[in-house]
């Protein structure tokens, strides 16, 4: 199972909707998703209470001490992607769920003060050694202030831009919202929107990120071969009943 956390001090970066948006992307690839709220205004369990279908499970755990054997239990189950979406500021289950994250995103708007923010959740990432990216969020279609804002994530993070920077940015429309007061995905709501092909583009980066699809694709290599073993196994042994048979 992988863990995507979403985490920043900054309240209102957008990180129960991406959150959302990345869950239903996923599933909508083929995985098996579990959303789970740390954060105890409930905006998630909120927008699934609006929701009429029940595929994609928000589950609530606000104490940081079960979070840990919950994600194990769900690892152990089967389930491929679990996606946390924490609370503002920096708490002891947010720091719970990046120390056991696979990805933490951190999404920012471009602004100073939502770059600021990101400071004490990198640290978090850093201390723990955690895998992390930025996602600017909630970008005006053009302008400066967007490659200003990346350019100064990627010196703040003292990486390379490519590594450090999901893609693409999620530009601000009011698909994002209106799907959550619906109880639906960005996908959803509007499948063939520019806000979905944003969301969809910065799954498949996380997939890259992660190295999931070339996972599935070993796997995908290694079941043929093990069927194609076991055929000549049972020739094999056929031929050998039929000599001593003979």
């Amino acid at each position: 199972m992988h863990t995507i956390v979403l985490a920043t001090q900054k309240g209102g970066s957008g990180k129960s909707t991406l959150a959302i948006g990345l869950a239903l992307a996923a599933k909508q690839a083929g995985f098996t998703v579990r959303l789970i709220e740390t954060d105890p205004q409930g905006t998630l369990s909120n927008w699934q209470r609006r929701r009429n279908n029940d595929d994609v499970v928000v589950e609530p755990i606000y104490h940081a001490a079960d979070l840990a054997p919950r994600l194990k239990m769900l690892a152990d189950s089967g389930l491929q992607l679990a996606i946390v979406d924490t609370a503002a500021g920096l708490s002891a289950a947010t720091t719970a769920a990046i120390r056991h994250s696979d990805l933490c995103l951190i999404p920012a708007r471009p602004s100073v003060a939502d770059i600021e923010a990101t400071v004490s959740t990198l640290s978090v990432a850093r201390a723990w050694k955690r895998p992390y990216s930025f996602v600017l969020n909630q970008t005006p279609i053009r302008g400066q202030r967007i490659d200003n804002a990346a350019n100064t994530l990627a010196e703040e993070a003292a990486l390379d831009l490519t590594e450090v920077l999901a893609r693409p940015m999620i530009v601000m429309r009011n698909d994002h919202q209106d799907s959550l007061a619906s109880g639906l995905a960005v996908s959803e709501f509007a499948p063939n929107g520019k806000s979905t092909e944003e969301i969809r583009g910065l799954w498949q980066w996380v997939e890259t990120r992660l190295n999931i699809s070339a996972t599935n694709v070993l796997i995908d290599q290694v079941i043929p071969v093990a069927d194609d073993m076991l055929l000549v196994a049972a020739e094999h042994t056929l031929n050998e009943t039929t000599t001593l048979a003979s």
